[in-house]
């Protein structure tokens, strides 16, 4: 089979799966992808892995303005590259692959037409990160899912979503999201004590660590975080450290509201490169993210290979598949003031048992390895072939 994969942009998480695909293909798996973003390092591994089956390409075309303040549904935009379909024609695909519904998947949509080649697309989206869409998206959506022949969705909240849009059962798949676990679990077994130690210490870290790593958005659902946390930091002083990894539009104001609240016990020490995680993720004790809306938030199984219990937001797309309420860590409406306060008050009565749930994390999360997403989306290409055969 020779699938010709269609994405705008990704990130260093996405080159296991396209590795661990290009193996069960036999090495005919073409990318194409913007150039312009997704960043140059792993531009440069796309290259040492597929060689000129990487197609990275500069310039687009674009139409109006993407979301303003991070939240899905309040931008409109049109991206189209103009070189994808010569590209296309060029890898001649059996099956073509698109990220989500628009973008360049449109590019794939209109080869289909052209070409009557099966198309798949891997999905995240949920009725949650779509309760504010519009009239208009949903129409487009609908009619997408009717020329589709099969959607690979991320968990099961994808595919009660996918399923309303009119998608059959038998035309879906899950699974198709993975993090790098497998590198990530050797690379923070590798971290020595006192070398956890010392990244401690450079926190100042008293009692538990507790961990949010990634973009500082109002998404992510921080500020709610910070606001529960003045309540747990009066009431438990000297119990934990929060500590907040990574650069964004919130930093500012996060900043200047630990000050104003004279919180001690919080930390922001920047961003971090992406080689560099593992090492933060050795040295906490738990995970937080306190998202407002996540499809699939890729520093929950990251975390969990790392072997850290999660607390986790109801919305974000992964819970159900990845935390086991008690044994890996704990859901949270971050919404809820108190039920955040619980959630960390929880797992601070449970620090003698959260090595043995970062354990039951790593077991949790073996499930969730690039290769089984690999499987599952070629799972979606044989049944699209299927489907466009008859």
């Amino acid at each position: 089979m020779r699938i010709a994969w269609v994405t705008r942009s990704f990130l260093d998480y996405r080159v296991p799966v396209f590795a661990a695909l290009d193996e069960l293909l036999n090495h005919q798996l073409h990318v194409l992808f913007s150039r312009d973003l997704v960043p140059e390092r792993v531009c440069n591994k796309m290259e040492r892995l597929l060689g000129s089956r990487a197609i990275g390409l500069s310039g687009e075309w674009q139409l109006g303005r993407g979301n303003v303040d991070d939240m899905a549904n309040n931008g409109v935009s049109v991206q189209f590259h103009p070189h994808v379909l010569k590209k296309l024609k060029m890898c001649r695909p059996d099956v073509l692959v698109g990220d989500g519904f628009f973008k360049w998947t449109a590019a794939a949509l209109l080869y289909k037409l052209k070409r009557s080649i099966p198309v798949v697309v891997c999905y995240e989206r949920t009725f949650h990160t779509e309760r504010d869409a519009q009239w208009f998206r949903k129409l487009y959506r609908r009619a997408v899912v009717r020329s589709l022949d099969a959607v690979c969705c991320s968990g099961n909240l994808c595919v009660e979503y996918v399923r309303w849009l009119g998608m059959p059962d038998g035309r879906i798949t899950t699974g198709h999201m993975a993090s790098d676990t497998e590198a990530l679990a050797q690379q923070s077994s590798l971290v020595t004590a006192a070398e956890r130690s010392m990244i401690r210490k450079q926190w100042n870290v008293q009692g538990l660590a507790f961990l949010v790593m990634g973009r500082l958005s109002y998404r992510k659902g921080v500020r709610q975080l910070l606001d529960a946390w003045v309540d747990f930091e009066r009431a438990h002083p000297d119990a934990g450290m929060l500590v907040l990894v990574g650069d964004g539009p919130e930093s500012s104001f996060l900043r200047q509201f630990v000050s104003e609240n004279k919180l001690s016990n919080v930390r922001l020490p920047g961003g971090v490169d992406y080689s560099q995680v593992a090492r933060f993720y050795a040295a906490a004790d738990a995970l937080v993210v306190p998202t407002l809306e996540d499809n699939w938030s890729l520093v929950v199984p990251e975390a969990m290979a790392c072997g850290l219990p999660i607390l986790c937001s109801k919305y974000n797309g992964c819970y159900p598949e990845l935390i086991q309420s008690g044994e890996n860590g704990w859901v949270f409406d971050p919404l809820d003031r108190l039920d955040l306060v619980s959630t960390l008050n929880k797992c601070l009565s449970a620090k003698d048992r959260l090595l043995e749930m970062g354990l039951r994390s790593r077991q949790i999360v073996s499930n969730h390895t690039a290769e089984h997403a690999a499987q599952a989306i070629l799972k979606a290409c044989e049944i699209a072939i299927r489907h466009r055969a008859n």
